[in-house]
């Protein structure tokens, strides 16, 4: 039988293949049939301490992107994750003039990049919980998703910064479909 936490996961990748399915995404309803995933694993979710950055959340960073077309958003801050292999820091992001958000935004490229996940990366949208000790940031990998710009042209997606590449693969979240 199933935990909690993998019948969470799951129910969350069924809801998000039904949006899809419902043509509310990238991928061509007609020859959709679900996208593919590395089966839950809690090992890979992680409550972290956000560290806020020093200029504060209106310090601008310029992605680059897969068109070219850069795109702004504030760096809000720094997670560190105790990743096979030893610790592993990574910014997360949020919109610009965001000062109170409830999530935070991770790109990022692992071990699987370009072999059984999108070459370019993936992202994570990881809600963030405030207390009398700072924030914490829910990562958790296996909700990381393909960016649209994996489905096909006509989106621009932001790359992942330098310091959000892994050395480690994270058999976690959305895999590319079967070849």
């Amino acid at each position: 039988m199933n935990s909690p936490y993998a019948e969470a996961v799951m129910d969350f990748r069924r809801r998000k293949d039904e949006h899809f399915a419902a043509g509310r995404g990238p991928v061509d309803t007609v020859t959709f049939h679900g996208l593919r995933y590395y089966p839950p694993d809690q090992g890979w979710a992680f409550n972290a301490l956000l560290t806020p950055t020093p200029a504060g959340p209106a310090a601008e960073f310029t992605f680059a992107t897969n068109t070219g077309q850069p795109r702004t958003m504030a760096l809000y801050g720094t997670v560190t994750l105790p990743l096979p292999g030893g610790e592993q820091t990574l910014s997360v992001f949020v919109p610009l003039g965001d000062e109170q958000p409830q999530r935070v935004f991770i790109p990022f490229r692992d071990a699987t990049s370009g072999q059984q996940t999108y070459g370019a990366g993936r992202y994570l949208d990881a809600p963030l919980v405030r207390n009398e000790g700072g924030a914490l940031v829910s990562v958790d990998f296996n909700l990381a998703y393909h960016p649209y710009c994996a489905y096909g042209d006509g989106w621009t997606c932001p790359l992942p910064p330098p310091e959000n590449v892994l050395p480690v693969a994270v058999h976690a979240g959305e895999r590319l479909p079967e070849p």
